[in-house]
């Protein structure tokens, strides 16, 4: 294979590698692998893909901004800037061109969209929300109008009831840029509750209690809608619950710390079973979305009327310990349940994945090692690629007609009687040269030697062609010391090769990286512009 054809063959696998992982990856799932659960759906809420019938909502988890509090990178610091760079770019490529072209009518998060939020100043927190609605499109107010967003806390956003006496701004400056933490609304003909986790399990009073005064208020109102219960922390599950196939990381169990001031709850898994049920209980509900896991799980909880299946979605970040970040797809009922259908077929679900970011950053440290290896060792020659292909194709055809037609047994005595000499280039390339032996039976007919100077020259024996053999006689008294000078030649010859492969790997990578960084920073950019 000629230079110039490898280089170009190392140019089309980077720049292909390249357009997959950093823009057609992203286009996977709404092409290819996810859908609207209603046009699959058999449900007797309306007919199958019927586009009036359902109001589309697409759900998020957990982005958890990384900030100065996350892996206990210095403020400021190149790793950490570079890291959180990487990080908002994969979340907006996936909004941009993983969501929003399904067309959803409805955006809903669940909460964590903060790694240290209640920890931060005021301008490390504004800092965090612009690059939060730079990545989620939601710069301008005029984006709402377009689908209207909804959010609940996370205990990265505010954290729990035990730090709420000691930093009333961290709820104030939430609830002002993202609405109040307990609340509820409509969508289609399903009703949404949206609580506060973090409180529900602190003591009753004061801020903890809005969270029950919510859903209090909704128990004894009336129940005509079917009701999605909404809650960042998932609601209690036994132990080693088994939570799906879409799992891909080690069940977690329930863990719970206090506070040593109070006793107060300072983190938990889930939920406790006594508010688990107790929640359950009052609202009712016919689905429960929940996030804080940072991996996909699915359970059923029994409930006093009947059992409830909870959907806790993954993160949508590929740092936050998740190689398969996804989001969910609703399908929300918008027509009125009758009571022909279930009420559980009012809301559909979809899970669906991103691409693994991890696997595409280690697929371009191999696809590197791989071009290191063939730029530095594979073998070149004069002749061209396709060239080469073909030869060995007609090669091959030939030794399948000798087999088919007898003719392997010609070609065996023919090579009984050459050797194979390997003679490198300058260029590091090997041949194999063929040279004929004397042959014992031809010599007794050869005739007398013609001797001039110290080369013999006689005819040989006829053989298809007039071959003549030539046969030089070395002098073999020669100085031991000039047996010297072919071993540093070869000494020489050997460096001037490593040298010369040297130099033209490092011209060919200049030329592979003159087409493909470019390339990469177009990609890297292309949507990234503030618009």
């Amino acid at each position: 294979m000629k230079q110039g054809e490898l280089t170009g063959l190392l140019c089309v696998a980077w720049a292909a590698s390249l357009l997959y992982g950093e823009m057609l990856a992203y286009w996977v799932p709404p092409l290819w692998s996810c859908s609207w659960p209603h046009l699959n759906s058999t449900s007797t809420m309306g007919n199958v893909g019927d586009q009036n019938g359902y109001v589309k909502v697409a759900v998020l988890a957990d982005p958890q901004l990384m900030d100065r509090t996350s892996h206990g990178l210095p403020p400021k610091s190149f790793a950490l800037e570079m890291a959180q760079f990487y990080t908002d770019l994969f979340m907006h490529r996936a909004y941009m061109s993983s969501i929003l072209p399904f067309k959803p009518d409805v955006i809903l998060f669940l909460g964590d969209y903060f790694d240290g939020g209640p920890y931060l100043s005021d301008e490390e927190w504004q800092d965090s929300l612009n690059r939060f609605k730079h990545i989620f499109d939601l710069k301008t107010q005029e984006k709402h109008t377009e689908y209207p967003v909804y959010y609940i806390p996370g205990n990265h956003d505010v954290g729990y009831a035990s730090l709420h006496s000691h930093k009333p701004e961290v709820l104030s400056r939430y609830e002002r840029e993202f609405g109040e933490k307990n609340h509820q609304f409509t969508v289609g003909k399903v009703d949404f509750i949206a609580v506060d986790a973090q409180t529900l399990d602190g003591r009753q009073e004061g801020k903890a209690s809005s969270s029950w005064d919510l859903v209090k208020n909704v128990s004894l109102g009336s129940h005509s809608n079917p009701r999605v219960l909404l809650t960042h922390i998932p609601l209690y599950r036994c132990d080693w619950t088994y939570c799906g196939r879409n799992r891909n990381s080690p069940v977690i169990n329930q863990r719970i710390q206090r506070t040593t001031e109070n006793q107060e709850i300072g983190y938990q898994n889930y939920i406790t079973e006594e508010s688990s049920n107790y929640l359950l209980d009052l609202v009712k509900p016919v689905l429960v979305l929940s996030g804080h896991d940072h991996d996909q799980c699915t359970v059923v909880h029994k409930a006093k009327f009947g059992n409830v299946v909870e959907h806790t979605v993954g993160t949508v970040s590929w740092q936050q310990g998740n190689l398969h970040p996804s989001f969910m797809l609703l399908s929300v009922s918008n027509v009125t349940t009758s009571t022909a259908s279930s009420p559980q077929e009012a809301v559909l679900t979809q899970l669906c994945f991103l691409p693994m970011q991890t696997h595409i950053y280690i697929w371009y440290l191999l696809l590197y090692i791989a071009t290191l290896l063939a730029l530095l060792f594979w073998p070149t020659s004069s002749k061209s690629f396709w060239h080469q292909i073909c030869g060995t194709i007609g090669h091959c055809r030939h030794l399948i007609s000798s087999n088919l037609f007898g003719g392997s047994t010609k070609e065996k005595n023919e090579d009984e009687n050459v050797v194979y000499e390997e003679i490198w280039d300058a260029e590091g390339t090997m041949h194999l040269i063929k040279e004929r032996l004397d042959d014992p039976t031809m010599r007794s007919s050869d005739k007398g030697p013609v001797v001039k100077g110290s080369a013999v020259m006689r005819p040989t024996a006829k053989i298809q062609n007039q071959d003549v053999e030539v046969s030089v006689n070395i002098d073999t008294n020669s100085d031991v010391g000039s047996n010297v000078k072919p071993a540093l030649k070869t000494s020489k010859s050997r460096t001037k090769i490593i040298v010369q492969r040297l130099v033209r790997t490092l011209r060919m990578l200049t030329i592979i990286a003159a087409v493909n960084v470019p390339l990469y920073i177009m990609l890297l950019f292309k949507d990234w512009n503030d618009k």
